[in-house]
């Protein structure tokens, strides 16, 4: 807080009151504006990708490919550099390595005066919209027209993409007729989408025909033979190239790779990943400068093909702008493998619903656009959006070539926490008060999240007390102004007694290890230990039940909490504690049983970067779901007489035989997910399984005043889904049990409390 905040204002609380407010305006517009439309597009696409990579045999083979030969193209960077240049030069063509922005728009506007450029014509490239270079040429006169048919609608409606790769995806067809009538006033308005696009072809045909210079972007460029591979859907790119003479090709340095051979995953993958399509329309390779003769459209007694390309001139711009810097930054560098394909958006349940006006920066939008955005514009821009990325994880096994997204997002929440804390509040001092690893002045809410281990330790020691003060109206009203926590949503009611408490009452292990088939803990994650006491429970009775010596040792949280709200540090020293308190445990072969499926997912992920890799390798390989166990456990004899089976009836609708079942998000990606329903359909459950792969609710995220309307509106589908439905609506995870509380007006059940045998 700045020393000259006004009386009385409420100094950084007012501030960031006033900042949620904002928030919560801008997501309700674009949700009432262009939320229908970008929900149906992205879903769309991603329901795509699932079917298309299906069909591929080789689909995980292939992503490695591809990511080994970014890995490689990036670590080899400054020698393709290099080595492009002299392919390219000895080509025919120049190269310019452009340090930002500016220094590229100054080459290309002296590449256009010296041609005497009085139009450019562009295919898609989102390299070109990072460095302005419409506004620069525009500034010298130039007219420059966008051929990419959604860039082009954009540019005549003056608004910026809300996609990487479907620019205008937030647009309507009505829409866009509306535009069109507007702008031209034809006297036939089209209409229907075939009209539209063939109203837009014949404009464009016009304009590219008297255009002086073409500009594309560049999918790949092989930094041995200077080969160029453009995708397009439009075909636009080839226009672009061959109908004037001079070709300025506009690239991140990151798009190099040393040969040609290298394109063959990424064209596999790349409309795979995007649009769901087998193979874009158009995949283009070519050696600028071309050699097709340019065409005279004025000379109508002359072939357009008649003579050679010898008056071509073709320029490089090879664009720099902060990529070298994030190809030495080791929390960023992933950024540099993507390939623009638009996979993490379209994965993205919050994208699904704003679309990248919301989830974007100043040029790139979805998960990836965190770590382009910082290490591009910096962290003041990528702080406008990150907190959007709520560490789903969906995004990671739709990313060709397996970027760890919401790590990039949880590195830079860090990097603008300590960026954002108040220099003035002493560190010391904090040490002494907060129990995290923090800098003095972190914004109140997310220092309270991140230490909500603490509060939940603290609500069960004070239950009932706490419970009644955190649903008083005014403790609510100071919370919503104070910490963002919205006042519609429910609290956690804190539990009585913990299960550690309760374990250790009922007098322990039920089953003698020496009587036992396995040994193992069950890990009370702090949602189970404080506040959902009996799937805790219900772990341990169907663990016992199928003859497992069960333990539940007091540990400490996971660090799940301050990991997403980019808190570090702390959530390194809580994955050391709890691997020190683990530890005896793998050591004497007992296996970590995990209620939790964001526990288990950190466990797997994120501690292999705050761990030894064999102490990460030996709890990683020692964990489980509650649910992959159960299904272990059956696998190897135990007996499913020993669980509950579907109640008394008869056929599919009998009382409690027919489940609805949500996987958590995080538990998809680890792969998971699926061991409920095995475990489920092995003792006789009917089960229907969501198709939605987010809820919405994320953890904290759908308590946050400024996102309740976003997080309910991802939810929707699951709402549509299981609203109405008769069966027993389940869900494993903590954060899906609140949500589809608010959903559906009901909790669901722990899939463990549905087949673990009564009390």
């Amino acid at each position: 807080m700045s020393s000259d905040a006004e009386p009385g204002s409420g100094g950084a609380e007012a501030t960031s009151g006033l900042d949620r407010e904002g928030k919560a305006d801008r997501i309700r517009e674009l949700l009432a504006t262009e939320g229908d439309a970008v929900a149906a597009n992205t879903r769309g696409f991603n329901e795509g990708r699932y079917e298309s990579t299906g069909r591929l045999d080789d689909y995980e083979a292939l992503k490695e490919e591809a990511r080994s030969i970014k890995e490689d193209a990036i670590e080899r960077l400054p020698d393709l550099i290099d080595e492009v240049r002299e392919t390219v030069e000895a080509n025919g063509g120049t190269v310019y390595l452009a340090d930002d922005a500016a220094d590229a728009n100054r080459y290309i506007r002296e590449v256009a005066a010296e041609r005497g450029a009085e139009r450019a014509v562009k295919s898609k490239s989102m390299t070109s919209e990072e460095i302005e270079v419409n506004d620069a040429l525009a500034a010298d006169g130039v007219d420059v027209v966008e051929t990419d048919l959604g860039e082009w609608v954009l540019q005549l409606a003056d608004e910026e993409p809300s996609h990487i790769v479907a620019p205008a995806i937030h647009k309507s067809r009505e829409g866009i007729a509306e535009l069109f009538a507007e702008r031209f006033d034809p006297d036939d308005p089209p209409e229907t989408a075939e009209e539209l696009t063939m109203f837009a072809r014949e404009r464009l045909g016009e304009l590219v025909e008297d255009a002086d210079l073409g500009m594309t972007g560049a999918n790949f460029v092989a930094a041995d033979s200077g080969t160029m591979l453009l995708v397009t859907s439009e075909g636009n790119a080839r226009k672009t190239v061959t109908a004037t003479d001079t070709h300025v090709a506009v690239a991140g340095v990151e798009k190099l790779v040393p040969t040609v051979e290298e394109f063959s995953p990424f064209v596999e993958l790349i409309g795979r990943s995007g649009t769901g399509q087998d193979v874009t329309s158009y995949i283009s390779t070519l050696t600028p400068p071309v050699d097709s003769p340019v065409p005279d459209f004025d000379d109508d007694g002359e072939p357009l093909a008649d003579g050679t390309g010898d008056d071509r001139e073709f320029h490089l711009v090879l664009i720099d702008n902060g990529r070298m810097a994030m190809r030495d930054d080791e929390e960023l560098k992933e950024t540099l493998y993507c390939i623009r394909c638009s996979a993490c958006s379209n994965a993205c349940g919050n994208f699904q619903s704003v679309g990248g006006h919301a989830f974007g920066g100043e040029t790139y939008s979805g998960g990836i656009a965190t770590g382009w955005e910082a290490g591009i514009e910096g962290l003041d821009v990528a702080s406008e959006f990150n907190d959007l990325c709520t560490g789903c994880s969906r995004c990671v096994p739709a990313c060709p070539v397996g970027i760890d997204i919401p790590w990039i997002n949880t590195a830079v929440r860090d990097r603008i926490n300590r960026g954002e804390a108040d220099p003035s509040q002493l560190d010391w001092a904090f040490e002494e008060l907060v129990p995290d690893e923090e800098p003095g002045g972190l914004d109140l809410a997310t220092r309270l999240v991140g230490n909500y281990a603490t509060l939940a330790k603290w609500g069960h020691r004070t239950a009932p007390i706490a419970n009644r003060l955190a649903d008083a109206g005014p403790v609510r009203a100071v919370a919503e102004r104070v910490a963002g926590i919205d006042r519609r949503r429910d609290l956690p009611e804190f539990a009585n007694e913990s299960l550690v408490e309760w374990f250790e009452a009922r007098g322990g292990p039920a089953v003698p290890a020496a009587e036992a088939t396995r040994e193992a803990v069950v890990y009370p994650d702090t949602a189970t230990n404080y506040v959902d006491v009996e799937r805790g429970k219900a772990t341990v009775r169907a663990l016992e039940a199928l003859g497992v010596h069960v333990r539940v040792p007091a540990l400490p949280g996971s660090g799940r909490p301050p990991l997403s709200q980019g808190m570090v540090a702390t959530a390194e020293a809580a994955a050391e504690d709890v691997y020190a308190g683990l530890a005896p445990h793998v050591d004497a072969g007992r296996d970590v049983v995990v209620v939790e499926p964001s526990d288990l997912a950190t466990f797997r992920r994120e501690y292999e970067r705050f761990l030894p890799p064999d102490s990460h390798e030996r709890l990683a390989d020692a964990s489980y779901d509650v649910m992959e166990y159960v299904f272990g456990l059956l696998e190897s004899g135990g007996d499913p007489a020993a669980l509950r089976a579907p109640a008394g009836g008869t056929g599919p609708v009998a009382s409690g035989k027919r489940i609805a079942y949500h996987p958590h998000c995080q538990a998809r990606t680890i792969g998971v997910g699926e061991y409920a329903t095995a475990v489920f359909e092995r003792l006789g459950y009917d089960v229907r399984v969501s198709e939605t792969e987010c809820c919405g609710m994320a953890g904290s995220f759908g308590y946050k005043s400024e996102y309740y309307e976003l997080s309910m509106d991802v939810g929707e589908p699951l709402r549509e889904q299981f609203g109405d439905t008769d069966r027993v609506v389940v869900a494993p995870g903590t954060s899906c049990t609140e949500q589809l509380d608010a959903l559906l007006g009901a909790a669901p059940t722990h899939p463990i409390e549905v087949v673990a045998p009564r009390e």
